[in-house]
């Protein structure tokens, strides 16, 4: 009786145990130093005439977040100052960052790229981008096929 094992693939990461202590345990990635600051979250969605994006981007100045639509592609770019430590303080834990993020974003269809604004409220930026008119497509000549029938 011969018994039959399955196993499901998983793909193999040499590096996932050692990469996931990294950013778990120690909060740093020797390769790359600069990875434990996160993206931050963002939605894309569309309604009838506009492209939304909203990302979450609180403490930061939106006097130093750029925002550039070119080619449908919107570019997201903030930076937050760092501030020096304060010689007097003995901190126990240091968990508040500075640092900066960039997003590069393809957006779903054609938009009017001179026409996008930007809101910044409670710590969440939405670009709103005008959806560009897209022609009615042209119907096509409706032609019925007639099947002959083979000779034989």
């Amino acid at each position: 009786m011969a018994i039959q094992l399955k196993m499901a693939l998983i793909p193999w990461q040499p590096f996932g145990e050692l990469d996931k202590f990294f950013d778990e345990e120690l909060n740093w990635h020797p390769i790359v130093p600069f990875k434990r600051f996160k993206e931050p979250a963002m939605d894309v969605y569309q309604t009838d005439k506009d492209v939304i994006v909203e990302i979450s981007v609180p403490g930061y100045d939106p006097k130093k977040v750029n925002i550039e639509v070119k080619d449908n592609v919107l570019h997201l770019e903030g930076k937050m100052e760092k501030e020096e430590e304060e010689k007097g303080k003995d901190y126990y834990r240091k968990e508040i960052r500075r640092g900066s993020f960039f997003r590069v974003i393809s957006l779903p269809v054609a938009v009017k790229e001179d026409k996008a604004e930007a809101h910044y409220e409670d710590g969440i930026l939405k670009v709103v981008i005008p959806k560009k008119e897209v022609a009615p497509e042209k119907k096509g000549k409706k032609i019925q096929v007639q099947i002959k029938k083979k000779k034989d």
